[in-house]
């Protein structure tokens, strides 16, 4: 019987705050309070309105949890007051709550199949889920319960099989088997199974890991320039000169062929033929590394507006400055464009430009033996654009970003975790910029070396092998997505066909 669901409302909240990613203390195990929470009340509710009210609370707690960081952009960059900037998070993590509330609903439809089949169709649940928040409206695949457990690698290695969602589903069936443990000896066993299988690949992965290709030595720059000055044209030339230095500091001391800025490090538009753009100009062309840059970027066209714009990331040729570009495709709404402006009377967070549209783009930047993959800002959250940049031929991921938007929250912190996955899945080494911190190197199995604090000027190199190699989730990315499919109408079928097992604790308090 359950009680208290107060009780374990909070449970859930405190699992998901400490569990993933945060400034003070992560404990991944944690973060499993919350499948583990959602199936028991889910498979206990008396109805499908009782599962999916307690399942969204629950759910919605723990998003605010994760989430909570979302009032300091919209307080300090959105101009708005902080009595009504707290209620923003509160309204996002109710949202994601519906998400959960689903899931809720399947674990009271799984009380028509046996325990062993309701627990693998949780399972599955649990990956759709995931799926679903990374696609449904413009998509915001933030609380993925596999990105929890990149602390300890090992156990996420499975990525570049199934994929992060995939781990996912895995770590949720391995909660609802213990869950359902005391109904069912098989599903004890499919737990252990299951976490025998994930550990099992995790430590042969690990183990087999060696690196055949030659190495190649990237640079990065954290200019932490402070979000509040950042696009004041007093400070922009100061800005580029500060990444000039700190550039000109690691190539005297690591001699990198790439040197890598932060999303809209320049900020100003860098395509301009204007004194703001020399010193990264005079870098490239006499130094010997390469530089990417991020800056704000338009294209001219006919009719009204007269002009779109671009969040871009520009690269730099050594000694002649040719330049090439990337343009983010994956957009931030409220931040980088405003959905149902025409409705909503709110304004953007991102100041100093207007609507950026998304960039179509069909290849990765070359510079001699790297083709760089980009994602910009939080693009490294979503599996199908790494998909793409590899697909595109990257043998090398370079996430730019500006996380100074969060502050010393733990949205940096649940954003580098997101950005590992990505680097399992598509076994490539990932050289991660941001303006604040936190930047870092991630190798192909999702180990993480940071660069250095955050909110701190610093500039660090370290080596990279580009690879070519393709893992088997990204050769079976289409199947995968078929096969959730076929798998949902499979148990959809089992459903309706069952009957509600006998004994069903029906009693909520």
């Amino acid at each position: 019987m359950l009680t208290s669901p107060l009780f374990w409302t909070l449970a859930a909240g405190l699992g998901a705050l400490f569990g993933f990613a945060n400034p003070w203390a992560q404990f991944p195990l944690a973060a499993l309070l919350l499948p583990a929470v959602l199936a028991s009340y889910g498979l206990a509710a008396p109805n499908p309105w009782t599962a999916f009210k307690h399942t969204w609370r629950m759910g919605s707690v723990a998003s605010l949890a994760c989430l909570y960081w979302v009032y300091w952009p919209v307080m300090h960059y959105g101009e708005v007051n902080w009595a009504l900037a707290l209620p923003v998070p509160v309204l996002l993590a109710m949202a994601m709550g519906c998400y959960h509330g689903l899931f809720g609903l399947a674990a009271q439809a799984a009380n028509r199949l046996s325990p062993l089949l309701g627990t693998l169709f949780l399972g599955l649940s649990w990956t759709i889920m995931e799926l679903a928040q990374a696609s449904l409206l413009s998509g915001f695949s933030w609380l993925t319960l596999s990105s929890a457990f990149v602390r300890w690698p090992i156990v996420v290695q499975a990525a570049s099989v199934i994929g992060a969602y995939g781990v996912s589903g895995v770590l949720a069936t391995i909660t609802i088997g213990l869950v359902l443990g005391l109904r069912s000896k098989a599903c004890l066993a499919v737990s252990l199974c299951g976490a025998l299988m994930l550990v099992g690949f995790g430590w042969l992965r690990m183990e087999g890991h060696a690196e055949t290709n030659p190495a190649h030595s990237v640079a990065i720059v954290q200019g932490n320039i402070d979000q509040s000055i950042k696009w004041d044209p007093a400070y922009q030339l100061g800005t580029a000169e500060k990444y000039a230095r700190l550039s000109r500091e690691i190539a005297a001391s690591a001699d990198p062929e790439l040197i890598v800025w932060p999303e809209t490090s320049m900020p100003f538009y860098f395509q301009d033929d204007t004194p703001l753009r020399a010193p990264a100009l005079e870098l490239a062309r006499t130094g010997k590394a390469a530089l990417l840059l991020g800056s704000p970027a338009y294209k001219r066209i006919d009719g009204p507006g007269s002009f779109v714009l671009f969040n871009r990331a520009f690269l730099l040729t050594a000694g002649e400055a040719k330049t090439s570009w990337y343009d983010k495709e994956h957009l931030v709404p409220f931040g980088e464009y405003m959905p149902f402006a025409s409705i909503l009377p709110l304004q953007k967070l991102v100041m100093g430009v207007g609507d950026f549209i998304p960039g179509q783009n069909t290849r990765a930047l070359q510079n001699d033996g790297l083709a760089l993959g980009v994602l910009i800002c939080y693009e490294a959250i979503f599996a199908d654009l790494a998909q793409a940049r590899v697909a595109q031929g990257a043998n090398l991921l370079v996430n730019i970003s500006n996380d100074a938007w969060f502050g010393a929250t733990s949205a940096p912190h649940q954003h580098l975790q997101l950005t590992a996955l990505r680097a399992i899945e598509q076994a490539r080494y990932i050289v991660r910029s941001t303006n604040t911190g936190l930047s870092a190197f991630i190798d192909p199995l999702g180990r993480i070396k940071l660069a250095g604090p955050q909110f701190q000027e610093l500039a660090a190199a370290d080596m990279v092998h580009p690879r070519s190699e393709l893992t088997p989730f990204h050769r079976l990315y289409s199947w995968l997505l078929a096969s959730l499919g076929v798998l949902a109408v499979l148990f959809a079928v089992l459903i309706i066909r069952g009957e509600p097992r006998s004994g069903q604790n029906n009693s909520l308090r």
